[in-house]
């Protein structure tokens, strides 16, 4: 049985659901008892309930012993935005995870690091070039 508190107009209520039978409520509102029909039509709906699965654990034996390094090429822009900073040159040695460039997009700095290790070959932009999304940056070789 639930109970329920409320006042309209300054006008304190006490409600009690005594069953639930179908499209049937039977309730006391105020010590009076009422059977209520509710319409199919206007019931709502329960919000459904969101089951996770538990994501597979990784084991020592699932990891390769050295991660393989992404093959050499470009760099592409992850976004549209205007080229801040160019933190490398041709011909610069740079490692995975390198900042090699400072990209302002939506009035928000972003570093991109490199995903390839190598030699920078080409550098395609210049400092305040406006790039979009995909657009070659760097060619790392």
């Amino acid at each position: 049985m639930k109970k329920y508190k409320f006042s309209i107009d300054n006008t304190p209520y006490e409600a009690k659901i005594l069953k639930v039978e179908g499209d049937v409520i039977s309730l006391e509102l105020n010590g009076t008892l009422y059977e209520v029909a509710i319409d199919k039509d206007d019931q709502q709906t329960k919000t459904p309930t969101l089951v996770v699965q538990a994501a597979p654990v990784a084991t020592a034996n699932d990891v390769p012993k050295t991660a393989p390094a992404k093959a050499l090429g470009d760099i592409k822009s992850p976004l549209p935005g205007t080229i801040m900073d160019i933190h490398c040159k041709v011909g610069d040695t740079v490692s995975i995870g390198q900042k090699i460039i400072t990209l302002e997009a939506m009035k928000m700095e972003n570093s991109i690091e490199s995903d390839k290790a190598g030699v920078v070959k080409e550098i395609k932009v210049t400092k305040g070039a406006a790039v979009m999304e995909g657009n070659v940056l760097m060619v790392i070789g």
